[in-house]
Formats: structure tokens, C-alpha cells, sequence
């Protein structure tokens, strides 16, 4: 691959790149080895909600906002992924129009069902798009569980977006999406139920000590965006300062998952082929041992 490519900001390069970092892991090593020093520069946007709160067109105009507020955004975008292929079902997306016209490169990413390997192939997918010359870089996730925590993991900022039609909105906003906004989107704020909804999350949310901005948004009507983005633009100077602090804590954990995954391969090839390991599973599956004394006596004999 052509590293030059990649730094001139190529579609195809980064394409090429990403289902690389994706995929062979070998090849990925070896590609962050070579890019790691110029990266870690962009502002990481998390967008996370429940499905169905427009968060898709809600980017696709804001990106365009972004881009008139000269910054050069880019989405990673997380889908569940496609049991048949292992892939992104949603393919690169199909809402996202407008703002891949004005330039924005947009790349979904499969989520693959295991909440480590989210961090693992974003973090780096990231990198590519940081040495790219991309910023920010936003994560829109499906928002399901455990994702929407991990994106406040990876994010500088993070953005939550609810709507009217989600119903049962007002107990999903108690149940943990409460501490992880930096900002509070009420949108489709066109529909019946968004002033009270706004109400809600100003009454849950807004007295928090992050003290969110929360703000109601409209795509079908363009109202609201300009103003998400300018506050997005502002905060992306704000947490600069704090930035090296939050990304020294981040490369700690990455370190630690890194040895943590490598250590657990090994262990997996060694008990592949360890007699003992056999010996005493034979004696869980006869009853003659619980699996807790099993582990203790194969773990022992395989760390001393």
C-alpha cells in the first residue's frame, strides 16, 4: 500500500486501509507501525441513541454544517454486523448523500458482536483517517447496550440523540445515557411531543454537574443543525486543552487490552495442547472435580 496515497487523503487508499485494519491483522501491525507517530491530532465525536432517532440524516447535514466551519469531517459509522458475512449490513451508507458529495469520506464499520473488538478496529480505523488529514472524526453508533458506553470511552465528545417517537424515551433517558452526553439532541423536534421530551431531559439531564448542552434539532425542517455544529466546533477548542490527559488514560487501557488479547491467545494455543488440561476436563465431565478446582490446578502448572 502506498503510504503517500494515504496521506493525501485517497478515497480508495483509505478504503483499502480500513478493510485492512479490519481484517488481517498481520498487514494492520504493520500499517499503524508506519503511521502511529502522526496520529492521535483529531477530535472524536461520539453519536450514539436509540434506533430510529434519525441520527444517520442528522450527520449527513451536520457534516455539511461542519464543513462551512472549515473543519474536514469524516463518519465511521458501526452497524450490526451481517451473520452471513461478517460485514456491515448497511453498507456504506445510503442516507449519508449530501455530505459525501461535499467530501466527507463516510465507511461503516461491523460491529461483530464482541464488544472489544469495536474498540480494537476503530481505534485503529481512526488512525487512518487522523493521518488522512481527517478532523473531527465522528462514531455514529447503533446504539445498542454496551456500544454506547464504549463510544464515551473513545470520544472527546459525545452527543446524545433522542425523539419523540421513541416512546418509552423518558425511561430510556434514566437508564444510563445520563452521564455520557456532552450534548443533548432532541430531534425530529418537528413531531408531536418534542417540547415535552426537551422538558424531560432538561429536568433528568440538564442540572447534571457536565452540565450538557441540550438542544432540539430538525432535519426535515434544517433547523437547529448550524447551531449543533457551531457548539460541536466550540467544544472541539475547549476540550483540546484536556485532550492529552483523556488520550494518555485511553493508550493505558489500549496497552493493557492489547497484552491482556495476546496473552489470552497464547493461553488458548497452550491449552490446546496441554495433557493436564485434558486430564482434569476428563474429571469435570465425570464429576470427580468442579470446574473451579480444575482451573486452579491446570492455571497453576501453566504459570509457574
Amino acid at each position: 500500500m502506498n503510504i503517500s496515497d494515504l496521506k493525501k487523503g485517497r478515497r480508495g487508499t483509505i478504503a483499502k486501509a480500513i478493510s485492512i485494519i479490519e481484517n488481517d491483522p498481520t498487514e494492520a501491525k504493520k500499517l499503524i507501525k508506519k503511521i502511529y507517530k502522526e496520529t492521535g491530532n483529531a477530535s472524536i465525536i461520539g453519536i450514539t441513541g436509540p434506533a430510529g432517532a434519525g441520527k444517520s440524516s442528522l450527520i449527513n447535514k451536520t457534516t455539511v454544517e461542519l464543513k462551512k466551519l472549515n473543519t474536514k469531517p469524516a463518519v465511521l459509522a458501526i452497524d450490526p454486523t451481517s451473520h452471513v458475512t461478517g460485514g456491515a449490513i448497511l453498507g456504506d451508507r445510503v442516507r449519508m448523500t449530501e455530505s459525501t458529495d461535499s467530501g466527507t469520506y463516510i465507511r461503516s464499520v461491523a460491529s461483530r458482536g464482541a464488544v472489544g473488538a469495536i474498540s480494537r478496529s476503530l481505534r485503529n480505523s481512526i488512525r487512518i483517517l487522523e493521518y488522512a488529514g481527517f478532523n473531527p472524526i465522528i462514531i455514529e453508533s447503533v446504539g445498542a447496550g454496551q456500544t454506547e458506553v464504549e463510544i464515551s470511552n473513545i470520544a472527546d465528545i459525545t452527543v446524545v440523540v433522542f425523539n419523540p417517537n421513541t416512546g418509552d424515551s423518558i425511561q430510556t433517558i434514566k437508564a444510563g445515557l445520563t452521564e455520557i452526553g456532552d450534548i443533548y439532541l432532541i430531534n425530529k423536534s418537528d413531531l408531536d411531543g418534542a417540547n415535552q421530551l426537551y422538558d424531560a431531559v432538561r429536568e433528568y439531564i440538564g442540572v447534571s454537574a457536565k452540565n450538557p448542552v441540550i438542544l432540539k434539532t430538525s432535519v426535515k425542517k434544517n433547523s437547529g443543525i448550524s447551531e449543533f455544529a457551531k457548539h460541536l466546533k466550540e467544544m472541539m477548542l475547549k476540550k483540546k486543552e484536556n485532550k492529552k490527559e483523556k488520550d494518555m488514560a485511553r493508550l493505558e487501557i489500549e496497552l493493557k487490552d492489547i497484552i491482556l488479547n495476546n496473552i489470552r491467545e497464547k493461553m488458548n494455543t497452550m491449552l490446546d495442547s496441554d495433557k493436564l488440561f485434558s486430564k482434569y476436563l476428563k474429571k469435570i465431565q465425570s464429576k470427580e472435580m468442579d470446574p473451579f478446582e480444575a482451573a486452579d490446578k491446570v492455571a497453576r502448572s501453566l504459570t509457574k
